[in-house]
């Protein structure tokens, strides 16, 4: 539970973006050079960083009093609850690291030596941003980056050794979609957070101005597709419709709801809309 696995879609769409784009270049462009060895290093890197980042985030939470069990409306966390022990999860959390820092290690001979570059701003900001960036209204920031422009674009840039405007687009497509999820974690938390002082861009701008705000990050998203339309994937412009149809229904529902715990639901069906949308485009792409 600590690892939260609904969680992973976010780690694992940016990732399946990234290489369909470059399964389309490779085959059109640059034929067999697609590395399905680097692939899958990417795939588990992403997923074991995001495993990290909850483990952090679960730790200093509970560190800093913020995961008080009775105010707490979003799932249990396992430090809080007294699961896992505060020491045990320091050791996940280093352990998980290495582990992370070990998978990606080969990504050198694939990507060049700027990969260690990438791994250590992924690592830093891991921990920066559940300890200090979270609390400054930093966090959607770091998911458009962190979820979308470095995972989209380093995937294709491993495979290619190059990126393209047009998968910079995309990257910043997929950031957006997946920042979503952030929006309504904090929406749900927004009365919490303000009594904790932590300052997320929910609590800057208001509950309506939120409802507003995750419905346009879905709309934005599926237009920034036409990119692909220009590119001679139409299909990787229309199947995100589908997405965006269950993303306007979970916005209805997250009105709808509004406060409290009932808002989980709407948590978890963003994130399976974040999965559906990274497969809408991926099969748009590859289906030529």
């Amino acid at each position: 539970m600590a690892a939260r696995p609904k969680t992973l879609t976010g780690a694992a769409v940016p990732v399946i973006i990234g290489l369909a784009l470059a399964w389309v270049d490779t085959r059109e462009f640059v034929s067999d050079v697609f590395s399905w060895t680097a692939a899958l290093l990417c795939l588990a890197f992403a997923l074991i960083m995001q495993i990290d980042a909850n483990f952090i985030n679960d730790f200093f939470d509970y560190a800093r009093g913020n995961d008080d069990a009775e105010r707490r409306l979003g799932p249990l966390r396992a430090c809080t609850q007294g699961w896992v022990k505060a020491d045990s999860m320091k050791r996940a959390i280093a352990l998980t690291t290495c582990i992370a820092c070990l998978v990606g290690l080969p990504l050198i001979w694939h990507g060049g030596m700027e990969m260690i570059m990438i791994g250590i701003l992924c690592v830093l900001f891991c921990f920066l941003y559940t300890t200090h960036l979270s609390y400054i209204g930093m966090g959607d920031l770091l998911v458009v980056v962190f979820f979308g422009i470095v995972p989209v674009c380093i995937t294709y840039y491993i495979q290619l050794h190059t990126c393209t405007w047009q998968v910079f687009i995309a990257s910043m497509a997929c950031g957006l979609v997946i920042d979503a999820l952030l929006i309504i974690n904090n929406y749900r938390d927004r009365d919490n957070d303000r009594e904790d002082e932590k300052k997320t861009l929910v609590v800057e701008i208001g509950a309506e101005a939120t409802e507003w705000l995750y419905l346009s990050l879905g709309i934005v998203a599926v237009l920034a597709g036409i990119i692909f339309w220009m590119n001679g994937h139409i299909l990787a412009f229309v199947l995100p419709i589908f997405y965006l149809l269950l993303h306007v229904l979970t916005w209805q529902k997250m009105r709808r709801i509004n406060h409290g715990r009932e808002l989980n639901k709407c948590l978890g069906e963003t994130a399976r809309n974040i999965l559906i949308y990274g497969l809408c485009v991926a099969i748009g792409l590859l289906l030529i």
